[in-house]
């Protein structure tokens, strides 16, 4: 099978993954969809601010590792929260492994959950639902920023490391990983799964909006992404259920911090609406 040796491919792939997303499921271009949301952080304070946040969160998870160093060394908790699972994902792979599926879970794992976060913004965005926005961008906030101290705190490693029955599958599609993405996801960063999390948050948000075809895709591509997590050797049942709860506080909180934000624009929108009205009745006489 076709195997990926660096991040720069990662990256095309994404970019090509959320194209056809977009083209697909908000019926419109790319580059128009992200056109609408590069006017719409233009003209509104309040979405810029939001999509600010969200990449200042984003940064600070790609220096984790760094800030990681500067605390004592915690405690390992892998055992402890753990040890009552064994070592299922090692049977799993046995029964199932194949290149063919190493390979899709791969992709799910490194590209197409980055297509569904870069859709979801884009999508909402574009389509001018403010509130959507605005709850998507928080609650993917929130993910990141609740699982970091646990991440710093509170270590837990990732089964292959800890069980020699698991075998890290993803080396046979991506064999660069550990010198080149590890950076970007530490060994015991394990607690709470944050692909669990944004995956499901990305299909709670997508509940919400009133597309049948976007909700139904962004549910099964949650659930492929569990799948992955395991087959692939990475996470725990543990993380995993971690992960399930933070997407429901996330995205509860996000849709409710979303409504607040998006009727504040209203009194907003309106006196820039009676403004042009003003100034073109000005203008005409």
């Amino acid at each position: 099978m076709w195997a990926i040796h660096s991040m720069a491919t990662i990256s095309a792939l994404t970019a090509v993954a959320a194209a056809l997303l977009i083209r697909w499921v908000g019926g419109r271009g790319p580059l128009e969809a992200v056109g609408i949301w590069l006017r719409l952080l233009a003209v509104s304070p309040r979405a810029l601010l939001f999509f600010a946040a969200l990449l200042t969160i984003l940064l600070a998870n790609k220096y984790e590792l760094r800030l990681e160093a500067l605390f004592p060394e915690p405690k390992d908790l892998t055992a402890a929260l753990t040890d009552w699972e064994g070592a299922w994902q090692g049977r799993l792979q046995r029964r199932l492994a194949s290149p063919a599926l190493t390979w899709t879970c791969a992709l799910l794992y490194l590209v197409i959950f980055q297509a569904f976060v870069i859709t979801s913004i884009t999508l909402y965005a574009s389509e001018r639902n403010k509130r959507l926005y605005y709850a998507f961008c928080t609650a993917l906030l929130l993910d990141y920023l609740i699982a970091m101290p646990f991440f710093l705190l509170l270590p837990v490693n990732e089964a292959w490391h800890v069980a020699p029955q698991i075998r890290f599958l993803m080396l046979d599609v991506y064999p660069e990983f550990e010198s080149q993405y590890r950076r970007l996801s530490g060994l015991d960063n394990c607690f709470p799964s944050l692909h669990t999390a944004i995956s499901v948050t990305t299909a709670l948000i997508a509940l919400r909006s009133g597309r049948r075809k976007w909700a139904l895709l962004a549910w099964l591509h949650a659930g492929a992404i569990l799948f992955s997590i395991f087959y692939l050797g990475i996470h725990w049942a543990t993380d995993m259920l971690a992960g399930i709860a933070l997407a429901a506080v996330a995205s509860a909180t996000g849709w409710a911090v979303g409504g607040w934000a998006a009727r504040a624009d209203r009194p907003e929108e309106g006196r820039s609406l009676r403004g042009k009205l003003a100034s073109s009745r000005y203008t005409g006489s």
